[in-house]
């Protein structure tokens, strides 16, 4: 791998105050695999308590709105969450897709108020089964990549793309290794076209969907994977440093 290994353990509407102190145990167990960057995207309410905790982990949150405030009740702008202490915002997960509707254009102006508020942007992309069973997976997954990646000329310090099938979130399956190397080739080719050799070599891309301690140094060993987007998986430490462990080994071989 070009760059560490990225292991992101995303706690969607998961974490009260008592799981702080697994936020504590990932940040001082990742303090013994600097090879491999870490870091948590809690919900909302905890963004700023695991940041105070934080010594080593990145911390992020998992959406934010399009507009810098305003009468949007119920929502959270950029700045915002950059005034919490996060550093960077999940955007375009196939939840907020599905569940709220999210288009790429809202996807896209989410992109840009976080990257003018300041923060790193791990952008979501993946297609449903039945996208999949009817051969059309890589063109759905780049058209949605091509709708929100911003225009940037430092986008390798910027932007990561996290690749999540939407058919292996949370259901227990994994894709096929040889569907996971090629679609990874596939969204790096498009990250070449839009910000040439030399950028597109430092934005990694994440495999998301069902990453357990188990399947994850087959996954991070191959071409183009550059980390893993984690779910339930990294709600507990034990589980979630397997991940990072595995990281740490695939990036020696």
């Amino acid at each position: 791998m070009a760059e560490r290994p990225y292991i992101v353990g995303n706690w969607k509407m998961n974490g009260t105050r008592a799981m702080l102190s697994e936020a504590r145990a990932i940040d001082r167990a990742a303090q013994r695999y600097m090879k491999v960057e870490v870091a948590l995207a809690p919900p909302f309410t905890l963004l700023h308590a695991v940041h105070r905790e934080a010594e080593q982990i990145g911390v992020g949150a998992q959406d934010c709105h399009a507009e810098p405030d305003g009468a949007h009740t119920g929502d959270v702008s950029a700045t915002m969450v950059a005034d919490s202490g996060a550093k960077f915002v999940v955007l375009g997960h196939s939840e907020r897709r599905g569940d709220h509707g999210e288009s790429d254009a809202l996807i896209a102006s989410k992109v840009s108020a976080a990257l003018e508020a300041g923060l790193r942007i791990i952008l979501c992309c993946g297609e449903s089964e039945a996208t999949r069973d009817a051969g059309k997976a890589e063109d759905f997954v780049l058209d949605q990549l091509r709708a929100g990646l911003p225009k940037l000329e430092d986008a390798s310090e910027r932007i990561t793309v996290a690749y999540e099938p939407i058919w292996a979130i949370g259901t227990g399956r994994t894709a096929e290794a040889a569907d996971i190397a090629a679609m990874h080739h596939a969204i790096h080719g498009l990250l070449v076209e839009t910000y040439g050799e030399e950028q597109a070599a430092g934005v990694r891309i994440l495999y998301g969907g069902s990453v357990k301690p188990d399947n994850a140094r087959e996954i991070l060993s191959l071409s183009h994977v550059g980390g893993a987007l984690v779910g339930g998986a990294s709600l507990s430490a034990e589980s979630f440093l397997g991940i990072v462990v595995a990281a740490s080994e695939a990036d020696e071989g």
